[in-house]
């Protein structure tokens, strides 16, 4: 019987939450800004403020990253540009396309990402966070 060797596909978890005066979040969002489905979702062990959500990564999608100091926030906005193989491990090369910081976006908003970037601020600001905010299921 020969058996097919199963590859592994390239992935991300939606993790992260809030803390009392500080938090993060990281979002995936497909190519169109919309949710994407979640392969898997955590709904045992300690969860609060940990990974929560694993999606499947494709070129053209977006990670959202969040951090905040007392809701002072830092967001930066990756496009999926490849992915590449190095030493069994996979990794994806990324381009920022949008920072925010200091109030301010540092070019212009896409605004087809309106919803996965408030999902973030959202997660990163939602106290001991135990669940995904921006996945299909």
């Amino acid at each position: 019987m020969q058996l097919k060797a199963l590859k592994r596909a390239p992935a991300l978890w939606e993790s992260g939450g809030g803390y009392r005066n500080t938090g993060d979040a990281t979002i995936v969002a497909g190519k169109d800004g919309q949710p994407k489905r979640a392969t898997y979702i955590r709904r045992r062990g300690e969860l609060a403020n940990a990974p929560h959500a694993l999606i499947i990564l494709e070129t053209g999608d977006h990670i959202v990253e969040a951090h905040h100091h007392r809701e002072d926030f830092l967001i930066e906005v990756f496009r999926v540009l490849a992915f590449e193989e190095k030493d069994g491990e996979m990794y994806a090369l990324v381009e920022l396309v949008n920072r925010f910081d200091r109030g301010e976006w540092d070019a212009e908003f896409l605004m087809f990402l309106k919803a996965a970037v408030e999902a973030a601020v959202e997660k990163a600001t939602c106290y001991h966070c135990r669940e995904p905010h921006y996945v299909r299921e």
